[in-house]
């Protein structure tokens, strides 16, 4: 008797690779990519800050209605690489201080969190293979053990890109949680300035839009300040530890880790 000759099934070989192909960290980057890419053009194509500044929404929406629609197309907004001054200038022009600022922060939180998932889903597996770069290691570092702190601070101060912080976060360790409260947390500060400055725009001589204004200075010179310190504390321990033997250079890295982390 003849034994039976056992099915081929190259149609399920061939499905399985192209699923993997289709689920593996490039793939999923270079979907990333593209949806970033689009987003831009998108936003250079409609310039929605444009819309959202003139109360381009529906006539019968007024009031927290139209403060939430702001809030939403704010979030969208930012996660399309529109510069969040713009946005935070025009909430405290349509809906005042108050309700301005809390469609600012909302818009903030949803967008941040947007761009984290994203990140997180999408390019996570592929982003760690390239942090080779000693910054980029740096900040990796500080955002997987100190999230909530690092980011927190990263927040606080103006000089990181809003989009650049969402990705390199999702990208580290960090969790969502902490991410999204140290967003929210760290946000108020700054956008609460912006607010207040476009809300009282009419008056530029008022002590609101004045005291606003002085803020966003100071609070820009402040990150210039602390990140060109950080820069020059990163370039003398590269220098010491060119110049150390093998076993000082260990102990001098660490210290430099250690100084990070504090």
């Amino acid at each position: 008797m003849l034994d039976p000759v056992p099915a081929t099934r190259p149609s399920t070989g061939l499905a399985v690779r192209c699923t993997r192909a289709l689920l593996s960290p490039w793939s999923r980057f270079s979907l990333l990519v593209a949806v970033l890419l689009a987003s831009a053009v998108t936003m250079l194509l409609l310039e929605p800050q444009r819309l959202l500044a003139s109360g381009g929404w529906p006539p019968h929406l007024d009031g927290s209605a139209a403060a939430m629609l702001f809030g939403l197309a704010y979030g969208v907004c930012t996660v399309a690489f529109v510069p969040r001054p713009l946005l935070n200038l025009a909430a405290g022009a349509l809906f005042g201080a108050q309700a301005g600022l809390a469609a600012a922060l909302a818009g903030t939180v949803l967008g941040a969190g947007v761009s984290f998932l994203l990140g997180r889903v999408l390019g996570q597996d592929a982003l760690r293979t390239l942090l080779r770069g000693k910054y980029l290691k740096a900040a990796d570092g500080l955002l997987s053990r100190h999230g909530f702190r690092s980011m927190l601070a990263l927040r606080l101060f103006p000089g990181v890109p809003f989009a650049a912080a969402n990705y390199c976060a999702a990208t580290s360790r960090m969790g969502y949680p902490p991410f999204l409260l140290a967003t929210g947390l760290g946000s108020i500060p700054n956008t609460a300035a912006y607010v207040i400055a476009g809300s009282s725009a009419s008056s530029p001589t008022s002590p609101a839009f004045l005291a606003a204004m002085g803020f966003i200075v100071l609070s820009g010179a402040g990150a210039a300040l602390v990140a060109w310190r950080r820069r020059h504390r990163l370039g003398r321990a590269d220098v010491a530890a060119s110049e150390a033997t093998p076993s000082e250079a260990t102990t001098s890295e660490a210290g430099a880790r250690a100084g990070d982390a504090a």
